[in-house]
């Protein structure tokens, strides 16, 4: 949890994407490769695919904040990379996602570090909502749009974890952050060997 603070608004900001990126993370603690690439809802979505995925937002976040995008092509290419984000490929582990995701985290967390929220920037233009054109924003926009775009895989990930062995992602966050017993929580014990573990 982002604890109640009186931040500016760019560590706010910085902070709920980071809360967000834990929550993902910590959704495939204790799962074995096997359990975190199940698909036990109705989508084809897993913890692992989620993950991947974020990787995959956070790659294109450092891009976006770089350089002015005016441009989001939308072809079979590019939707070809785009579904590919969502599944561990039989080449993969989940634990090299994992550590795809760390790496490409500590650099996201540089860049938006350098972000000015008020700064004069571009979006490009959604075809998939009815915008053809790019249009004049802050990046505050895009940031805020972040933390809504990493928030919903994060309750992507607690459903499917849910869905796994019962395991909320909140408790799995706390277990990893070291947090002792109390009358609300008993920390997670995973088994040897699983991942984060």
């Amino acid at each position: 949890m982002y604890a109640p603070a009186q931040h500016d608004e760019l560590t706010g900001l910085i902070n709920y994407i980071e809360q967000q990126l834990t929550a993902i993370r910590a959704a495939a603690f204790g799962l074995t490769e096997e359990q975190a690439r199940e698909t036990p809802c109705r989508s084809a979505l897993s913890v692992g695919g989620i993950i991947k995925h974020a990787a995959y937002v956070m790659r294109g976040a450092l891009e976006r904040l770089a350089t002015e995008v005016t441009e989001q092509p939308v072809d079979a290419a590019a939707y070809a990379v785009f579904t590919d984000s969502f599944a561990v490929r039989a080449d993969e582990t989940v634990a090299g996602t994992i550590d795809e995701f760390d790496r490409v985290r500590e650099k996201l967390r540089a860049a938006l570090a350098a972000t000015d929220p008020a700064a004069p920037t571009t979006a490009p233009p959604a075809p998939w909502h009815g915008i053809f054109d790019a249009r004049p924003i802050h990046a505050r926009y895009y940031l805020v749009h972040l933390v809504e775009e990493l928030a919903r895989h994060a309750g992507h990930a607690d459903i499917i974890r849910e869905q796994i062995d019962g395991m909320a992602v909140p408790a799995l966050v706390l277990t990893l952050e070291g947090a002792s017993a109390n009358d609300f929580f008993q920390p997670y014990q995973p088994a040897p060997g699983t991942l984060l573990a």
